[in-house]
């Protein structure tokens, strides 16, 4: 087995969930990794936008932010805020779109914080925010999410509800008046978790080489099910050779 580290393991975790169809919207750092490594191993056809206006971007090398103007080379069109943003509203595109993301916090329902720690008007910590994702994550057809595994980070109830997941469990984004959608896969440095298609609760779908269920577990405030976990494909050395390459050959991310 070739030897990887955490980062990229969760980089291919989340490139293998990438389909050929898809329609990727991205931000700065793994996500733009992941949805790059897609399109080399498993969904060549995939169309990568950001929210700035670089739509079905060829991304030749690795840009340092969404607003790099590298996103915008060798892409169909180059256009503006509305434009993206009315590809996640459009009836057509939309429910292909995937989106990927990272949170501060996150429920047992996939609800992310990205705001704050704490009250929201005397907040121990404040962050930037989330930018687009709100929006994408209320209009896209299925979301990523990547998380550090921590008990901080995996609580009860967010502090500040960002952006939506299921809400409150079923029929949580209809009474919201969202589009069907919702999260997925949450992808963090021990393992991979998934929601029940029934109660819309996150289960444990798989381990990492190495890490037990129970790893996991303690490593939040949650009681989630661990039955259903079974072990990740560790990465190949074809597709470690592409992250380290192809794609991050300086190695700014991964």
């Amino acid at each position: 087995m070739p030897e990887y580290s955490l980062r990229e393991m969760m980089i291919l975790a989340a490139a293998r969930e990438i389909r050929d169809e898809d329609i990727v919207f991205c931000g700065t750092g793994m996500s733009m990794i992941a949805a790059m490594a897609a399109k080399h191993i498993n969904a060549p056809h995939s169309i990568i936008f950001f929210e700035t206006g670089g739509i079905d971007s060829q991304l030749l090398e690795l840009p340092f932010s969404v607003g790099d103007p590298r996103v915008m080379v060798g892409t169909s069109i180059n256009a503006g805020l509305a434009e993206s943003f009315g590809i996640l509203q459009n009836p057509f595109t939309g429910p292909k779109v995937v989106g990927i993301f990272g949170a501060a916090q996150i429920d047992r329902y996939g609800n992310l914080n990205t705001t704050c720690i704490g009250d929201y008007w005397r907040p121990k910590a404040r962050f930037p925010g989330c930018g687009g994702a709100c929006d994408a994550a209320s209009y896209a057809g299925r979301t990523i999410i990547f998380m550090q595994q921590e008990k901080r980070k995996f609580v009860e109830r967010v502090d500040y509800l960002s952006t939506p997941g299921w809400i409150l469990g079923p029929g949580g984004r209809e009474e919201a008046g969202l589009p069907e959608g919702g999260p997925t896969m949450v992808i963090t440095d021990m393992g991979v978790m998934r929601f029940d298609e029934e109660s819309k609760e996150m289960y444990i779908h798989s381990t990492y080489p190495g890490i037990r269920p129970q790893q996991i577990q303690e490593q939040m405030e949650i009681e989630i099910d661990v039955s259903r976990a079974m072990e990740e494909k560790p990465p190949t050395e074809e597709e470690l050779a592409l992250l380290r390459e192809r794609i991050d050959p300086q190695r700014l991310i991964i």
